[in-house]
């Protein structure tokens, strides 16, 4: 069974399944969902991850709801079905597809909103399923665009985890590398970790080995000894959010990695959907940063190395500047140096 063809996310039953992404790679299981809260939470609690999965999980989140409310009276279904969009909408602050794909249900439900509740319902489950499936139709384009940038024996850096369980198939970041290996080039990855929750080591090296591409385990502070000593030839990663000036918000420890690219005359390209573009947002600044649990940084799991009682930070991403950005790889082509006024001409502003 290879990564690109597991189900990042399933429906089921009438349910939604998703990977608990906790367990991996030591376990492989699936998490059933049935209500915007259980989707919110598993979102929150990171059984699902990546901003274009984030997005998928949060329409179908959406749709569980009105599955749920098709039975209420039509103001008892509205009242009821907004407030699960809003739950959904504070499980996470950085991702823009979570965002994105609310705003994208909230147009079909208003665009039916009269019909009877049980329509609604029907209709709102058929614009998930179409968000999924777009979404990996994306993903193979982008991945298209990403793998010409390639060339044969390069040795790719990427950082966390972007690939098929990140998204809802195929991946941003891996799906560059997926593409290049399926066009006959010759390319390895080096995966770094990345520290506190290790989606690098455990979900990127997880797909790359199984699907036989060569890939290295390097931890994070590893990266600039490899870059000097000329063993990386490129970098690729994914984005939960760009700004509008080509800032890229990224997991944590992105930023390190492109000024070390930047120092070594390394290109560095991120994969994105237009989806995670945001135009109402002037530049990185402005991105929010999500904090998380102390504990995922004191140690792992139920294992803590930490002296107890130090202060602890846990921001989940950084911002890394346009400048420091070779390339944003998208379904549209890649865009080099992004600045404000090529992000405006892509979206025809």
């Amino acid at each position: 069974m290879t990564a690109s063809k597991v189900e990042t996310l399933r429906w089921r039953n009438n349910q939604l399944e998703m990977i608990d992404q906790r367990v991996l790679p030591a376990a492989f299981k699936y998490i059933a969902y049935d209500s915007a809260q259980s989707v919110a939470t598993g979102i929150r609690d990171m059984v699902v991850r990546g901003a274009p999965a984030i997005g998928v999980a949060a329409a179908y989140g959406v749709a569980l709801e009105a599955i749920q409310l098709s039975r209420q009276r039509l103001q008892d279904f509205s009242t009821n079905l907004t407030k699960g969009i809003e739950t959904l909408a504070q499980s996470r602050p950085t991702a823009v597809n979570l965002f994105w794909a609310l705003e994208r249900m909230k147009k079909k439900w208003q665009s039916i909103e009269t019909e009877m509740p049980n329509t609604i319902a029907d209709e709102l489950l058929n614009e998930a399923h179409a968000i999924m499936n777009e979404d990996i139709a994306i993903n193979r384009t982008m991945g298209a665009y990403g793998a010409e940038l390639l060339k044969e024996g390069d040795r790719v850096l990427t950082h966390c985890n972007a690939g098929a369980l990140a998204t809802a198939g195929h991946g941003t970041a891996l799906g560059v590398f997926r593409s290049a290996v399926e066009a006959g080039k010759n390319i390895s990855v080096i995966a770094d970790e990345p520290r506190p929750f290790l989606q690098g080591a455990r979900l990127t090296a997880w797909e790359m080995v199984q699907e036989n591409i060569p890939v290295t385990l390097i931890s994070d502070n590893m990266a600039g000894f490899m870059m000097n000593t000329g063993e990386i030839d490129a970098v690729v990663v994914g984005t939960d959010r760009v700004a509008a000036n080509g800032d890229v918000a990224n997991k944590i420890g992105t930023y390190m990695v492109a000024v070390l690219a930047s120092r070594h005359n390394i290109p560095f390209y991120v994969a994105c959907p237009l989806s995670t573009i945001d135009m109402s947002i002037n530049d990185g600044k402005a991105i929010p940063i999500e904090e998380r649990p102390v504990d995922e940084v004191k140690g792992f799991r139920d294992y803590h190395w930490a002296a107890e009682g130090v202060s602890i930070r846990n921001p989940a991403f950084d911002v890394t500047p346009a400048e420091l950005v070779t390339g944003l790889i998208t379904e549209q082509g890649v865009i080099k140096s992004p600045d404000k006024s090529k992000l405006v001409a892509l979206f025809d502003l």
